[in-house]
């Protein structure tokens, strides 16, 4: 199987903002009557084709739909203000595009798993915790418990944070943005585990053109979201891939068994925040969630 040629580009209303999605379909000899899908949940800086088309492939040819989307104000969506980030509402917004997908023609709504990374894990553990019907969740290198995350970071850098973003929502006029990525040691929102080495790898390897900007304000944000606290409410089999080296969205494994039911699964990698995207990690970690995939109950699929 291989990617459509053409892929479907749509469009969906989220709380008055109209947000960009794109649909790829497996490609079959004969058509079934509806397909399972995995609905993409970009992280902090995600928006489509960033660094996720490796992901996507293989989830096509393994027989799944694949739809992305734009977050309001990023990438190919509207909204205002641009590049800033507000996790409940993008967890509202996923959930928007989760409805979106279901009511596509050539989907099974009841065959629909979610796929996040980063800080879009987290916006997955949210969100699946909200939909006992879906069949299945996948949260790669996770931002579980920002709060976490925030102290992961030195303390003279997060009073520049601090700073910043409140300048930033105080101000009137366009956000006041500073680099999403960063080399170590400079000013970003993420300047460790290689960010930027890795953002410019991505950018020549995938010729995908990237605005390496976010709002100030979104780093105000950070502490107090924490989905591990929706882990425990968790109805449906879910796969965390954490990785063992990540100081940007530490993945502490005690606490996650301690909030985990029954129906989520760990896989743990030797790597830091950005290398399951890339090669040698790479085929490590979609071996894994192909595998999660392939055991899914498929309720009575075509396939």
């Amino acid at each position: 199987m291989r990617t459509t040629p053409h892929p479907i580009k749509s469009t969906f209303a989220f709380e008055g903002t109209t947000c960009a999605a794109t649909l790829r379909l497996p490609k079959h000899d004969a058509a079934p009557d509806s397909l399972p899908a995995v609905l993409m949940v970009h992280g902090w800086g995600g928006v489509q084709d960033a660094m996720t088309t490796p992901f996507v492939q293989h989830f096509l040819d393994a027989g799944f739909a694949v739809m992305e989307f734009d977050y309001p104000g990023w990438g190919a969506s509207g909204g205002w203000p641009r590049q800033a980030i507000n996790p409940w509402q993008r967890v509202r917004t996923a959930d928007a595009a989760l409805s979106h997908l279901k009511a596509q023609a050539q989907i099974d709504a009841y065959q629909v798993v979610l796929w996040g990374t980063s800080f879009g894990g987290g916006h997955v553990v949210d969100l699946a915790s909200q939909h006992p019907e879906l069949m299945g969740a996948i949260a790669q290198v996770p931002m579980l418990d920002g709060l976490a995350a925030t102290m992961a970071v030195p303390f003279w850098r997060r009073l520049q944070f601090f700073a910043c973003g409140l300048i930033d929502l105080l101000k009137p006029g366009h956000p006041l943005c500073i680099p999403t990525l960063a080399p170590p040691g400079e000013f970003g929102s993420m300047d460790r585990d290689s960010a930027y080495a890795f953002l410019k790898r991505g950018t020549t390897e995938r010729g995908v053109p990237y605005d390496n900007r976010v709002a100030a304000r979104s780093l105000l944000t950070m502490a107090f979201y924490r989905p591990i606290r929706r882990l425990r409410h968790l109805r449906v089999p879910t796969l965390l891939v954490g990785a063992t080296n990540d100081t940007v969205a530490p993945f502490v494994a005690k606490a996650v068994q301690k909030h985990a039911p029954a129906c989520v699964q760990t896989t743990l990698v030797q790597a830091n925040h950005f290398e399951p995207y890339f090669e040698p990690v790479f085929p490590e970690v979609i071996a894994a969630q192909l595998r999660f995939l392939k055991a899914l109950p498929r309720h009575g699929a075509k396939l």
